[in-house]
């Protein structure tokens, strides 16, 4: 299956797909199992960190599939051409891809204990869903070899779905770094879906998710952690936005 075409977004190449597309795109991959593929979601700030972190922008080079995850993203796309009527979010892509009978997943990140919830939480939503396997890596700095034992542990569960939930930019970073020793599968960042679908974390209602506001609701929740990624780089992307808009760079 051929890749969705793309459009450029601050220089980060967003898939022009939905969820049924993105869903049915990474499947194929999964279940070809001819090599590792990379797969990321795109909010404002992961697109403006691209333009502002080299080691992140390279990192990017290496994924098969970005989405678009955060509504303006979606908005700038269809200035420049498209007619996206929502965007892929990752948590809920997720939600997606775990539907799929037959698939093996496993879960990278988090804490045992987010584990736990996790994996209880999804397996009352979808009783036919595999876990193979999952793995917890201590807080960092990670000791000599941990990144080791988390590819020999994905690699033994025979997983084809594995959700990689270590925070943007490191999650990225980690699967772009480790591409081509990991296993045959489809490795997705997905940021804090661990902590929505184990209910760690409470999300935004669906009318602030459709009109753009969920960063106003998350930053709400957790202002001393969050101001920097959304007050700063919510701002940095409406500058370089509008820029781009009125140099019509696609």
């Amino acid at each position: 299956m051929e890749k969705p075409r793309t459009r450029s977004v601050l220089g980060v190449p967003l898939s022009v797909t939905d969820y049924d597309g993105a869903v049915a795109t990474t499947r194929q991959w999964a279940t070809t199992g001819d090599r590792a593929y990379a797969v990321g979601a795109a909010a404002t700030h992961f697109v403006t960190l691209s333009r502002h972190d080299a080691r992140f922008r390279k990192s990017l080079e290496r994924f098969d599939l970005i989405t678009p995850d955060g509504m303006p993203c979606v908005w700038v796309m269809n200035a420049k051409g498209e007619r996206l009527k929502d965007r892929v979010y990752g948590p809920t892509l997720m939600l997606h891809a775990l539907a799929q009978p037959g698939m093996r997943h496993f879960f990278l990140g988090g804490t045992p204990e987010l584990l736990e919830k996790l994996s209880v939480n999804l397996r009352e939503r979808f009783p036919d869903l595999i876990i193979a396997g999952s793995y917890a890596p201590p807080f960092p700095p990670w000791p000599e070899g941990e990144s080791e034992r988390m590819i020999t542990a994905i690699c033994e569960s025979g997983a084809n779905y594995i959700w990689v939930g270590l925070g943007c930019p490191k999650q990225e970073n980690w699967i772009a770094d480790h591409l081509d020793q990991l296993s045959p599968g489809v490795y997705f960042a997905i940021g804090a879906a661990f902590l929505f679908h184990s209910g760690e974390v409470k999300q935004a209602p669906r009318w602030m998710q459709r009109n753009g506001l969920e960063w106003l609701f998350r930053f709400a929740s957790e202002p001393r952690r969050l101001w920097k990624r959304y007050v700063v780089y919510n701002s940095l992307f409406i500058y370089h936005a509008t820029l781009e808009l009125l140099l019509r760079r696609d």
